[in-house]
């Protein structure tokens, strides 16, 4: 049984609305439940004392989390490299496949997505 495209999108399209109401139904419920909003406010008030917390911890460390944020732009930018990379293999017909120091294999996944052109 196939499925045209437009149907299965009209599908997910009305699940999400579905899924919408019912979790705007939900937080409707938390905000009017009080003991849910007293732990809230106590919540909020650990998350600024953690907050402060590992504030004075990344400034003694600065110089170590201004590496850390080099290395992750690093990975972003080698991760985007192999993904064209990969794309480029298989376009050209080539087999897609990685083995890292423990012979372990992997071999890329493609996903693809839509998004709304306006």
């Amino acid at each position: 049984m196939s499925q045209s495209l437009p149907d299965v999108f009209r599908r997910i399209q009305e699940r999400k609305k579905e899924s919408r109401e019912l979790k705007a139904m939900y937080r409707d419920a938390l905000v009017n439940n009080a003991s849910y909003q007293e732990i809230k406010e106590e919540l909020e008030s650990l998350k600024l004392k953690k907050r402060k917390i590992e504030e004075g911890i990344k400034s003694e460390l600065k110089e170590e989390f201004d590496k850390l944020e080099g290395l992750k732009l690093n990975i972003a930018g080698d991760n985007q490299l192999l993904s064209d990379i990969a794309v480029k293999n298989l376009v050209e017909g080539e087999n897609i496949k990685i083995v890292d120091e423990n012979k372990v294999e992997y071999e890329p996944i493609f996903n693809v997505k839509f998004k709304k052109i306006n």
